[in-house]
């Protein structure tokens, strides 16, 4: 995998639009459970990689061509605040789920287009954002309101 040198996501941070560079390392990392229970009653588990830091959440899933459907990548801000996805150099069309601490699932911007530099806000202060195949959410029901279990909401 090629490095990035371009920041991955964007902290909706007043009025500075900021972009970080950053040059980073191939990105592997182990991948963690993650569940996603629905108010309908259905739960739904994958393996995610988990980004912790910024040279990880900036690198996210750039320059990848695949990911099975059973993965994703959620990106752990570690504090609660507004923030904004972008998809520059991320071949992969993805569903984006905002996550509040508590787990309940935000927002969710389904079907993202690849290669964007639009910005993609959360719409409120969030702790993480769970990025899946596109159409994942759509095709499992998955909705705002629905609960991401998994060990950051239980902080």
């Amino acid at each position: 995998m090629r490095p990035s040198v371009l920041q991955r996501f964007r902290p909706a941070l007043p009025a500075l639009g900021f972009v970080a560079a950053f040059a980073g390392a191939a990105y592997a990392q182990a991948l963690e459970t993650l569940s996603i229970a629905t108010q309908g009653g259905q739960k739904q588990s994958f393996r995610v990689e988990v980004a912790r830091n910024d040279a990880d959440r900036a690198q996210g899933l750039m320059f990848r061509r695949s990911m099975p459907a059973d993965q994703g990548m959620l990106f752990d801000f570690g504090r609660v605040e507004p923030v904004s996805m972008w998809m520059q150099n991320t071949y992969l069309s993805l569903d984006m789920l905002f996550i509040r601490p508590d787990g309940t699932i935000a927002r969710i911007a389904a079907n993202t287009e690849p290669l964007s530099t639009r910005t993609i806000p959360s719409g409120e202060p969030v702790l993480a954002v769970l990025e899946l195949n596109a159409g994942m959410a759509g095709k499992l029901g998955i909705k705002p309101g629905d609960r991401v279990e998994h060990p950051i909401f239980k902080r």
